[in-house]
């Protein structure tokens, strides 16, 4: 195992990925992430392009914000996936201090900017179900590209503050990091000396945007159910709420395990390492998924784009 000696400053990482597996088992591994890669890549891209290809889809807003949420995935996964099956057949090559950060940056940016779509499309479905009457006015598809552009730009933010930080550290070796991405607990492990402040300030960073999203959305809900539940029985309400169950279920994958990671402090080693792949790579390839066979307008819109219906 290649490391540093203490005394010298670290200019490269190791990324330790899951050293305890052998060839076969890594070989195995590695295969089954690259077919899941390319069905989250093919899956994704097929909702973006029935989106872009789609008149219909166009005006609504929903599938404005989806098109977006798609596109999020591809960058989101397409930040470690690469480097992750590198590694998994090239053990012990290091990762230069740039290059971590970044895939660091990018990839905590990408989930806040999901995070911020995910209570955007909560936002959606409260107008179209709360306020039927006043929906097109209140969420246009401009107003739409406004809130998905908003998304974007703070999400790309919002880490930036503690990635300088954690960037600024002195590393001293050794220069192995356990986890299979750049990630903050073993960065913030491999620097020289504490470092409480910046640590705190990513805590809180995290803390906020995981706990006001899931807020923002529940109470979102909330007031759906609210609203669902005063409608006469029958198919008014079984519609509203076919609406929903598919973002529900995102919500419920990625905030779930985002949950148990970063919330759950006993969650570490192996477990968390399981964990994180699962929201990196399994809640990516099933959104599409969800989206795809639970939605009748996107099913009809990816057969008219994909297969050339009319």
């Amino acid at each position: 195992m290649n490391t540093t000696n203490s005394t010298s400053p670290v200019t490269k990482f190791i990324l330790l990925g899951f050293p305890s597996l052998g060839w076969l088992s890594r070989t195995l591994l590695c295969t089954l992430l690259s077919s899941t890669y390319t069905g989250m890549v093919a899956g994704n891209l097929s909702i973006m392009w029935a989106v872009l290809r789609d008149p219909r889809l166009q005006r609504l807003p929903m599938y404005i914000l989806l098109g977006n949420f798609a596109w999020v995935e591809i960058v989101y996964v397409t930040t470690t996936m690469p480097r992750m099956l590198f590694d998994l057949m090239n053990p012990s090559v290091p990762i230069s201090f740039l290059d971590c950060f970044m895939q660091f940056y990018v990839f905590f940016s990408m989930g806040a900017t999901e995070s911020f779509l995910l209570s955007t499309m909560a936002l959606d479905r409260y107008l179209d179900i709360c306020h039927p009457l006043r929906y097109p006015v209140l969420m246009s598809p401009q107003i739409s590209w406004v809130l998905a552009a908003s998304c974007w730009l703070v999400g790309f933010l919002w880490f930036m503050m503690p990635v300088v930080l954690i960037s600024q550290l002195s590393f001293c070796g050794p220069n192995t990091l356990d986890h299979f991405v750049c990630n903050p607990d073993p960065l913030l492990a491999a620097s020289c000396a504490p470092a409480p402040w910046t640590e705190q300030t990513f805590s809180t960073m995290t803390s906020l945007i995981i706990f006001g999203t899931v807020l923002f959305i529940l109470t979102s809900y909330g007031l759906i159910i609210r609203a669902v539940l005063r409608l006469p029985a029958g198919s008014g309400r079984q519609k509203a709420f076919s609406t929903c169950t598919s973002h529900l279920a995102i919500v419920g994958l990625f905030y779930g395990s985002i949950m148990v990671t970063y919330v759950n402090p006993a969650t570490s080693g192996r477990s968390g390492k399981v964990v994180t792949l699962f929201y990196t790579v399994g809640t990516p390839f099933l959104n599409p998924l969800i989206y795809s066979l639970r939605n009748k307008e996107m099913k009809e819109a990816l057969r008219r784009t994909l297969l050339g219906g009319q």
